[in-house]
C-alpha cells in the first residue's frame, strides 16, 4: 500500500494529519534534516567569521547564499541526501556531503573540508533537535496553550456570577462560583507554563567525547569553549559545556516533564467538563449534521473532551519514557536517545490534537443555569457549614453537632427544614436574621 492518510500505522500521519501538518516542518524527517543542514551552515559561517585561517578568504558576501541552502531546502535536497545516505549508511555524513556539493557549486572547493570541521554527529543532532522544539513550541504549541488559557478566562468572566453546587469526594459541598472553577485551571496553565519557559534548550556542541579534541589540536590558541558557547547561543539555545558524546538531556527530560503536567491539567479539566454534561450544567452547542450516536438518536456526546483526554494520556506516556530514559547513556555514548528522539514529535502532535479538540470543546458549551440553580436549591444541607461557624462565633454549645443531627438524616434538607432549624434556637432574633441571609444561591465565599 501506498503510504496515504488511510494506510499511516499512527493516527497522527492518518486520521488527524490535517491537524498537525504544521507540525511537520520541524519534526519530520524532512524537518530533521533541514535543521540539520541549517546547523551545519551556520558552523561554517561562523567558522569564517572566526576566522580560521584557511576560511580568512572566504567574503561575507557568500553568507547569504549558503543560509540559502536551508531557507530554500527542499524535498528534492532532502531526497539527494537520502540518496547519499544509502552509500554512507550514515545520515549525517549524508547532509555533510550534500554541503560540499552545493559549497563546490559556489566556488568554494577550497573550504570544504572545513564542513562538520571537527565535529561529530551528535554536535549537529544535538543542536538541530532542541533548535526545531523550540522553535516547534514558539511558532505552534505555546501558542494553543494561550488560546486555551484565553478561552477559559473568557468564560470565567462570562459566568463570574453564576452560583454552583460544590462537589468534594463527589457529594454536595460548600458553593462556589462557576467563573472561578474555571480560573483554577487557567491559573494552573499559567504558573506551570512560567515553569516551562524556564526550562533551557540545551544543546551539546564539543566533539566527539565533548572536549573539543579535534578542535584544539588542530588550532589550540582558539578558545573552543568560548567558541562552541557562543555559537550555540547564535542559534538561541543554552551550551551544556561539560557533556559525553552527547547531551545528558537533563533540560529535555525536565521539559517533558513540564509539558506532562500541563497536559495532566488539562486532562483534570476535561474530565470535571466531562462531569458537568453528564450533570446537565452544560449543554452542548449543536451542529447539523453531526451523529452522537449510532443508535440513540437524542444524543449530543461531550467527544471533544473525551477525545482530548485520549490524546493527553498517548502524549503523556511518551513523555514519561522520554524524562525517564534520555538522561541514561551508557558510558560515552549509546544509540538509545538516538531512536528515541525520531519520536519527540508524537506527544506533542497528540497534545495538539488534545489541544484543538479541547477548543473546540469549549467553543460549544452553553450553560444550563436551570440545572444549576436546581441542584443548589435541592441541596439546603450544605449551608449547615455557614450556620455551624455563625453559632460557633457567637458561643453557641456544640453547634457542629446539633447541625450534623439535623443533616445527617434520611429526610430531604429543605429552605423550611433549614428555617425551623434557626427558629428553634435559643439565640438572638439579630443573630437569627444573619443566619436567614444564608442560602446555597448566597453562601458563595469570595475569590483568590
Amino acid at each position: 500500500m501506498h503510504l496515504t492518510e488511510l494506510s499511516a500505522i499512527s493516527p497522527i500521519d492518518g486520521r488527524y494529519r490535517r491537524q498537525v501538518a504544521e507540525l511537520a516542518p520541524y519534526f519530520s524527517e524532512f524537518g530533521f534534516i533541514r535543521y540539520r543542514v541549517r546547523v551545519e551552515v551556520e558552523y561554517f559561517i561562523a567558522l569564517c567569521q572566526l576566522p580560521l585561517p584557511q576560511l580568512s578568504e572566504v567574503s561575507a558576501e557568500v553568507f547569504p547564499a549558503l543560509r540559502a541552502l536551508y531557507e530554500t531546502f527542499s524535498e528534492a535536497d532532502a531526497l539527494r541526501i537520502k540518496a547519499i545516505e544509502k552509500t554512507t549508511n550514515h545520515d549525517v555524513k549524508a547532509v555533510e556531503y550534500f554541503l560540499k556539493e552545493r559549497l563546490e557549486s559556489l566556488g568554494l572547493g577550497a573550504a570544504l573540508e572545513f564542513i562538520h570541521f571537527g565535529l561529530t554527529s551528535q554536535d549537529i543532532n544535538n543542536t538541530a533537535i532542541p533548535l526545531l522544539l523550540r522553535e516547534a513550541m514558539a511558532s505552534l504549541v505555546k501558542p494553543l496553550f494561550t488560546d486555551i488559557i484565553h478561552d477559559l478566562d473568557g468564560l470565567a468572566e462570562r459566568w463570574a456570577d453564576v452560583p454552583m453546587l460544590a462537589h468534594t469526594h463527589g457529594q454536595p459541598a460548600s458553593p462556589t462560583r462557576l467563573g472561578k472553577e474555571l480560573r483554577v485551571f487557567s491559573e494552573r496553565l499559567r504558573q506551570q507554563m512560567m515553569l516551562l519557559n524556564a526550562v533551557p534548550h540545551a544543546a551539546k556542541f564539543g566533539g566527539a567525547t565533548g572536549n573539543f579534541n579535534a578542535h584544539h589540536v588542530a588550532y589550540p590558541k582558539v578558545d573552543w569553549v568560548a567558541f562552541g558557547t557562543h555559537f550555540v547561543r547564535s542559534l538561541g539555545l543554552t551550551r551544556s559545556r561539560y557533556t559525553t558524546q552527547i547531551d545528558h538531556y537533563d533540560h529535555l527530560a525536565a521539559f517533558c516533564d513540564g509539558m506532562k503536567r500541563l497536559n495532566t491539567i488539562l486532562i483534570d479539566l476535561d474530565r470535571d467538563v466531562w462531569a458537568y454534561v453528564s450533570m446537565g450544567y452544560f449543554k452542548q452547542k449543536i451542529t447539523a449534521g453531526e451523529i452522537g450516536s449510532s443508535a440513540m438518536p437524542h444524543k449530543v456526546n461531550p467527544i471533544d473532551f473525551e477525545n482530548s483526554e485520549g490524546n493527553l494520556g498517548v502524549a503523556n506516556a511518551l513523555l514519561e519514557h522520554f524524562a525517564a530514559k534520555l538522561p541514561i547513556s551508557r558510558l560515552q555514548r549509546d544509540l538509545t536517545d538516538s531512536t528515541v528522539l525520531r519520536s519527540l514529535g508524537v506527544p506533542l502532535a497528540h497534545g495538539v490534537v488534545a489541544l484543538k479538540s479541547l477548543q473546540k470543546g469549549l467553543a460549544k458549551l452553553e450553560l444550563n443555569e436551570a440545572a444549576i440553580y436546581a441542584d443548589l436549591e435541592a441541596n439546603w444541607a450544605v449551608v449547615a457549614e455557614a450556620l455551624q461557624t455563625i453559632l460557633r462565633r457567637e458561643g453557641y454549645p456544640q453547634p457542629y453537632e446539633a447541625l450534623k443531627a439535623l443533616t445527617r438524616t434520611n429526610a430531604a434538607i429543605t429552605a423550611q427544614t433549614i428555617a425551623v432549624f434557626i427558629d428553634e434556637l435559643d439565640i438572638s432574633e439579630d443573630i437569627k436574621a444573619e443566619l436567614r441571609r444564608v442560602t446555597p444561591f448566597s453562601y458563595l465565599g469570595v475569590e483568590g
